[in-house]
């Protein structure tokens, strides 16, 4: 997502540019202990346990994430001998490039795989198709991103998750 007039603001926000830094988003998993750590900082072996993988494994996408400068050591704590570190996210949000012609979405396809990974329960998706002006494509758009930030801003941390995702885009005309 680029900075446009459509963007959602959220004023603690890291710009996705590097080859270093796309790589590291670009896999669901550390898409998910993004995810997670939006609630607050964890060690690996929580990340491991709220993922169900192994240890090792949670270490090595931290890693790559901390790496690429979207994670960071927040604080330590010794535990039986051990150095036990706390991982935090860096920014509250991320902002990727858009893709080039013909190019995955990463958000649209880690969003993807979340909705199918999901418990069955309520949810709504669809696709319309319509057709119309420019300006109510843009108006709506700008609706789009009230509506998701009426949104979040109701969030309350004591209750469960969910999750938005939106694609509102022109499509290839084939007429």
């Amino acid at each position: 997502m680029t900075d446009d007039a459509f963007a959602v603001p959220t004023g603690d926000t890291v710009h996705l540019s590097t080859d270093e830094q796309l790589r590291a988003i670009n896999n669901v998993v550390r898409h998910r202990i993004l995810g997670i750590l939006r609630d607050g900082p964890a060690t690996i072996t929580q990340l491991a346990e709220k993922l169900g993988v192994a240890k090792g494994s949670s270490s090595y996408h931290v890693r790559l994430l901390e790496k690429a400068g979207l994670v960071e050591v927040v604080s330590t704590r010794r535990v039986r001998g051990v150095v036990e570190r706390y991982y935090a996210r860096t920014s509250r949000g991320i902002s990727l490039p858009d893709p080039a012609p013909g190019e995955p979405d990463i958000v649209m396809r880690h969003a993807l795989a979340d909705l199918e990974a999901a418990p069955p329960g309520p949810r709504l998706a669809w696709l319309q198709h319509v057709r119309i002006s420019q300006s109510t494509y843009e108006e709506f758009a700008r609706r789009l991103v009230a509506l998701s930030e009426e949104l979040r801003a109701t969030a309350d941390p004591d209750e469960p998750t969910a999750n938005l995702m939106v694609a509102f885009y022109r499509p290839q005309d084939t007429r």
